[in-house]
């Protein structure tokens, strides 16, 4: 089956489009056609939250809210799902419980920020199942930026809606809403447009392998957080684009093996915090400051690999696990390390009709310590300058087994050979066997000077990165090696 439209649910009516361009954004059909304007534009990069607004989806036959930056997600993106803008919040008689706590909490100075923080809020309000805590929202609000005013008041306005499981109108029509969606799940692999220019939606891998096999060319579009900038800023049309988020099975599982865990490539950055958290507490911090809510709920890890960006927080973790990717052309699949995916500055083995379905990430074993840190200059919502991973092998005190990984370091995400053969030895208890490893980096990367970080801060910054993995993994407490008081302020009140 096939089928020449997208088709999705605006204003409680279901919506069918066939003649729209490949490259047009969700938010420049909301202001120049659906004339819903309240949904702002701000920087058109997703990193403001002024163009926000919430894609409802049908998730184990429940209704998943999740906050979008609208500026950067394709129209064809939002097939399938639930539009919802700060214009459909309230109903004929009054506002909804986060417009009214906003109020009641002085909550917005100029306004032009508020819409996007408002549908922030709303999506917290309507996946909470309990009182939500001020970190959830203040996590839940890393993505909108507000100059006029402080976030005090709009935390409190969040505190005081977001107390439990919603009782608003859109609960009242959640079995109308379930079944709009539902009916719109047809199965249909999804083709706008001619051989030529085109917006593609494969409904299965098989449909995906033969149709990237017809169309090497193709750009492969995932969450878009990335390829979202190429047209907004860069200016770029591609002419094909085939997007990846209606294919499910092994493209979007999660499989928790025993010795490993396997992510399909398709899922979500929001989806994969909770079993990549599971592997170790650092990769739980790490997600926590990937991006934003919206670009997690947007973004893949499939997508932030093959990107094969230098600063991609993902990459150097997962090296330093010693991860693995599945690849398919066709009906071949192939596997690699995925340290040898980088091949050079935006440059991945990846041959011509082939793409990322799957990522194996071995279990750290009981003898092995794990230690990922990232720098960046703003805490939430910032590329990072340099991040550092590392996994050490103990027999006891000593070091028998050393993978270390930075980003930010090199034009692609890399290891520290030399490092690593030199922290072979290493005694936990003997400060003065730790130096040659900690030089040694000094001969595995010469960083760049860019508007993020000088080389030298970058130099010095992987090397107390590694200092610090030495120090807590030799007994050092961590309260004494990390920042763990940033929520101090709030326990008293």
């Amino acid at each position: 089956m096939k089928r020449d439209h997208i088709h999705f649910i605006f204003r409680g009516s279901r919506v069918s489009l066939a003649g729209f361009p490949a490259h047009g954004t969700l938010l420049d059909w909301l202001r120049l056609d659906a004339r819903a304007t309240g949904t702002k534009e701000g920087c058109a990069e997703g990193d403001c939250g002024a163009c926000t607004v919430v894609l409802s989806r049908l998730r184990d036959g429940r209704l998943d809210h999740r906050p979008v930056n609208a500026c950067i997600l394709l129209l064809g993106q939002v097939d399938g799902a639930e539009i919802l803008t700060i214009e459909d919040l309230a109903d004929e008689n009054e506002q909804h419980p986060v417009q009214q706590a906003m109020v009641r909490h002085h909550g917005a100075q100029c306004g032009f920020c508020t819409p996007g923080i408002v549908m922030s809020l709303f999506a917290l309000h309507q996946g909470a199942s309990e009182a939500v805590t001020r970190p959830q929202v203040e996590t839940a609000l890393a993505g909108n930026l507000c100059r006029c005013t402080g976030y005090r008041p709009i935390v409190d306005a969040a505190l005081e809606a977001c107390v439990g499981p919603p009782q608003d109108r859109f609960a009242a029509k959640a079995a109308a809403r379930i079944n709009a969606l539902a009916a719109l799940d047809d199965g249909a692999d999804l083709f706008v447009g001619t051989q030529t220019h085109f917006f593609a939606a494969p409904a299965s891998e098989d449909a995906l392998a033969a149709l990237y096999t017809e169309h090497p060319d193709a750009l492969l579009l995932s969450g878009a957080t990335d390829i979202g900038l190429w047209i907004t800023k860069a200016l770029q049309t591609p002419p094909k684009i085939i997007w990846l988020g209606r294919l499910r099975s092994a493209f979007t599982a999660i499989e928790m093996g025993e010795k490993t865990l396997s992510l399909g490539a398709g899922l979500t950055l929001a989806d994969a915090m909770a079993p990549l958290a599971e592997l170790h507490p650092d990769l739980k911090e790490i997600m926590r400051r990937f991006g934003s809510a919206q670009v997690r709920a947007s973004g893949t890890i499939g997508g932030n690999l093959a990107n094969g960006s230098p600063i991609g927080d993902l990459a150097p973790c997962l090296i330093a696990l010693g991860a693995e990717i599945e690849l398919r052309r066709g009906s071949e699949l192939r596997r690699l390390p995925l340290e040898a995916f980088f091949i050079a500055y935006k440059k991945q083995d990846r041959r011509p009709g082939e793409y990322l379905r799957r990522i194996i990430i071995p279990r750290p074993a009981p003898d092995r310590e794990f230690r990922a840190f990232k720098i960046s200059k703003r805490f939430d919502e910032d590329i990072s300058a340099v991040l550092g991973a590392f996994q050490l092998g103990l027999v006891g005190r000593h070091v028998i087994f050393a993978r270390i990984a930075f980003g930010g370091m090199a034009g692609t995400p890399s290891r520290a050979p030399m490092t690593e053969m030199a922290s072979i030895g290493i005694d936990l208890d003997d400060p003065s066997t730790w130096a040659k490893a900690l030089a040694e980096l000094g001969n595995d990367f010469s960083p760049i000077d860019d508007a993020r970080a000088s080389a030298a801060y970058r130099s010095l910054i992987a090397r107390n990165l590694f200092l610090k993995t030495l120090m807590e993994i030799s007994g050092i407490p961590i309260d004494i090696t990390r920042l763990s008081s940033l929520e101090a302020p709030h326990a008293a009140k």
